[in-house]
């Protein structure tokens, strides 16, 4: 490697400095701006950049929107600039800037000359890496979406073909049969099974309807919807469910109303499948601010560290991604022996809901 002289060295540093693409900023311990890179410079308000370069205090504060934490995604709490003497390799920060509003950034502060005080904090545009992950996301969730799409058909598929199929099969060979029947008894008799081969029909193609999409859902609203899903599920499953809702008749938005039933009837049906019990507890609650739905069952729950879970994933999954289709919280809590309880939060404030 050859050497250079440290002037030649120096020129480097104040041309790398000069050319960056990435914003560089130097403190002293007060938080003043010593100087900035003319890539610093473009990034903020005028304002704002006259106010650093006047020496002003504090400066960076008009300018920044907060971090991202471990609790929360934007924040001032702790925050980067508040220690002088720290050095922070990397971290998310957002900022105001000129004519492009808030963007996020990944920053670095770094300790130049300790004696001094003077920090170099460092700024490097994440917003096409944002869009990268953005769209890798995306088509992620649309091949998932598909893939779940595809195995309900397969699911309706089956219960068509073993359900629904054999008995019109059966009704109709039964009804063949009649026309070689002569004795009035045998006929009545035949009649008999075949009226119960359709009502069985029937019923499949109501529970079948009802998977797909409950009218009640759309005519009465949610808490009818569930107490009618909640008989059902008695009758056929023999799993009583303890409902508590204080909506009465009340509507909201037809997303939020499938949302919260479809979450509700993958954690019912969960708690049965998984968790050893004869009744689960449903609560439906509603405040001015948001709709809260809560299922608890007292089962064998499960170890939320454990490498897998009972059952495909595919349900947790689900749930999950329809909450974040109408910006609500989801949290499952669980434990060997001590039962599971999933929320589901729904913010109502500035979604026009009521109907």
């Amino acid at each position: 490697m050859s050497e250079i002289s440290q002037s030649g060295m120096e020129q480097l540093l104040m041309k790398l400095y000069d050319r960056s693409a990435e914003a560089i900023f130097f403190f002293d311990r007060d938080n003043r701006v010593i100087t900035m890179n003319k890539a610093a410079e473009q990034i903020l308000d005028p304002q704002v950049s006259e106010l650093m370069k006047a020496g002003s205090k504090g400066a960076i504060c008009m300018a920044c929107k907060g971090f991202t934490s471990a609790e929360e995604e934007r924040t001032c709490v702790a925050c980067y600039m508040s220690d002088p003497d720290r050095d922070i390799p990397s971290f998310q920060v957002f900022l105001e800037t000129a004519g492009r509003g808030i963007v996020p950034y990944t920053g670095s502060i770094q300790m130049i000359d300790r004696e001094q005080g003077i920090r170099a904090f460092m700024l490097r545009d994440l917003t096409e890496q944002f869009k990268t992950q953005e769209t890798l996301h995306q088509t992620t969730l649309v091949k998932r979406v598909i893939k779940a799409q595809e195995d309900e058909r397969k699911r309706i598929s089956r219960e068509l073909h073993d359900s629904v199929a054999q008995e019109m099969l059966s009704s109709l060979v039964d009804l063949r049969v009649l026309k070689y029947m002569s004795a009035e008894e045998d006929v009545l008799k035949k009649v008999k099974q075949t009226e119960g081969s359709l009502m069985r029909l029937l019923d499949d193609i109501r529970h079948l309807s009802v998977q797909l999409r409950p009218a009640t859902l759309d005519d009465l609203g949610l808490q009818a919807a569930f107490r009618t899903h909640f008989k059902w599920i008695e009758k056929n499953y023999g799993l009583l469910v303890n409902f508590d809702s204080s909506i009465q008749s009340q509507r909201f938005d037809e997303e939020v109303e499938t949302v919260v039933y479809r979450v509700c009837q993958e954690a019912v049906f969960n708690a049965l499948k998984y968790a050893g019990i004869e009744e689960v507890d449903v609560s439906l609650q509603v405040t001015d601010k948001e709709l809260k739905l809560t299922v608890r069952d007292r089962g064998t729950g499960f170890d939320l560290n454990a490498p897998e879970f009972k059952g495909t994933g595919l349900g947790l999954y689900g749930m999950k991604e329809r909450a974040e289709l109408v910006d609500a919280d989801l949290t499952l809590q669980s434990g060997i022996g001590t039962g599971t309880t999933i929320e589901l939060t729904v913010p109502l404030k500035g979604r026009g809901d009521g109907k």
